[in-house]
C-alpha cells in the first residue's frame, strides 16, 4: 500500500524516536547501517521529514538527526501523508482513476472500512507512543 520510500521513512522516523532525543543524536550512516537502508536514498527521505518538521536535525561536530519531544507527538499518518500524499487513502485500490461512493470499483466498500480503521490507528497514536512500544517489547524495526 505505501511506496518503498515511505516503508523507509516510517522506520527511519521509529529509529529516530527509539534511539534519539535533543541531547542524543545520530548520523544517516550510523542509521543507514541500523536499518540497512541505502545511505544516499535515507539521506533524502531524512532531509524531506524534516522540512515537515517530523525529525529534527544539527549540524557541525557533535550534529545529526534527533527527534524532539515536539516531533515524537506527532502521528505515523503525518509521516506517510509527508512522503505518499494524503490521496493514498482515498485512491482506489486497483488504481482505477474514478472510484468512489457514486462510482465504486468491485472492492471499494470492501477496503472503505479497513481504509477507516487503518487511519485511525495511524493518527492516533504518537510516534512516541509506538516508539515506547517498539523498547519495551524489543522489537525489530
Amino acid at each position: 500500500m505505501f511506496s518503498k520510500t515511505c516503508r523507509y521513512a516510517i522506520r527511519a522516523i521509529l529509529f529516530l524516536a527509539v534511539h534519539t532525543d535533543e541531547d542524543k543524536k545520530i548520523g544517516v550512516d550510523d542509521i543507514s547501517e541500523g536499518l540497512d537502508i541505502p545511505r544516499h536514498f535515507l539521506a533524502k527521505i531524512l532531509q524531506q521529514l524534516t522540512r515537515h518538521d517530523l525529525a529534527s536535525s544539527s549540524k557541525g561536530r557533535n550534529g545529526g538527526f534527533y527527534m524532539s519531544q515536539e516531533n515524537k507527538s506527532a502521528s505515523l499518518l503525518r509521516v506517510i501523508e509527508s512522503i505518499d500524499g494524503k490521496d493514498v487513502f482515498t485512491s482506489c485500490i486497483l488504481g482505477l482513476p474514478e472510484c468512489s461512493g457514486s462510482n465504486p470499483c468491485t472492492l471499494h466498500e470492501q477496503v472503505k472500512l479497513h481504509r477507516i480503521h487503518m487511519l485511525d490507528v495511524l493518527d492516533n497514536q504518537s510516534i512516541e507512543e509506538i516508539a515506547k512500544n517498539i523498547s519495551k517489547e524489543n522489537l525489530k524495526i
